[in-house]
């Protein structure tokens, strides 16, 4: 059997010392708190397009090139990002992308992010800070899905490779690339604790 055309989704803790996950999540919850306290104009964008949430993408998107925890997070997504471009056989040096964008989001209870892309980006990812118990996963969907015209349903115990969308379930600490390409959404938020991450993406280092 040959499986051709695969599509690789990348899961792993950000770091391997549970107690160095604790460090960076503390510091990074710190400047997220912050953001929900002062960002106004983040609010303001969200109200419109993150119904009952927040995301500081509407506002602050290059939180890498302002705040220190920050970088330092994008020092560390790097070196996962150069593993998952080994992974892709992509014919490209590491330095060939950068970090074009990061932002914070905030899913209280009854927030959702529905299905999209990150157009003009090559990898995205997100980090994941803090996960209740029974959170929403990370939906993605069969980038062939508009092709299959008459092809049957598959049954729900149908092999990962072989499902029509997959949910990947993260853990807090974890991070989960993909390429920007493929459509994914997370469903609303069930919990009464928020779902919070933050997102990124890397694309050419012009």
């Amino acid at each position: 059997m040959i499986k051709a055309f695969t599509t690789q989704i990348y899961q792993m803790p950000l770091a391997s010392k549970k107690q160095e996950l604790i460090k960076i999540n503390s510091k990074l919850t710190d400047d997220v708190d912050n953001l929900l306290a002062t960002d106004q104009a983040g609010h303001k964008w969200s109200q419109k397009n993150y119904i009952d949430g927040y995301t500081s993408y509407g506002s602050i998107d290059k939180l890498h090139l302002i705040l220190p925890n920050f970088t330092n997070l994008e020092k560390k997504i790097s070196h996962h990002v150069s593993q998952y471009i080994k992974a892709l056989d992509y014919d490209i040096k590491t330095q060939d992308l950068c970090m074009t964008h990061c932002w914070v989001n905030v899913m209280p209870a009854g927030a959702q992010h529905t299905g999209h892309i990150h157009p003009l980006s090559v990898i995205s990812g997100t980090y994941y800070l803090q996960i209740p118990q029974g959170a929403s996963a990370i939906k993605f969907e069969d980038p062939r899905l508009g092709f299959f015209m008459n092809t049957p349903s598959v049954h729900a115990r149908a092999k990962i490779e072989n499902k029509r969308f997959i949910s990947v379930n993260p853990a807090e600490g974890d991070l989960i690339l993909f390429e920007s390409w493929i459509r994914h959404e997370v469903p609303r938020n069930l919990t009464e604790e928020p779902r919070v991450s933050i997102s990124f993406n890397y694309g050419w280092n012009k």
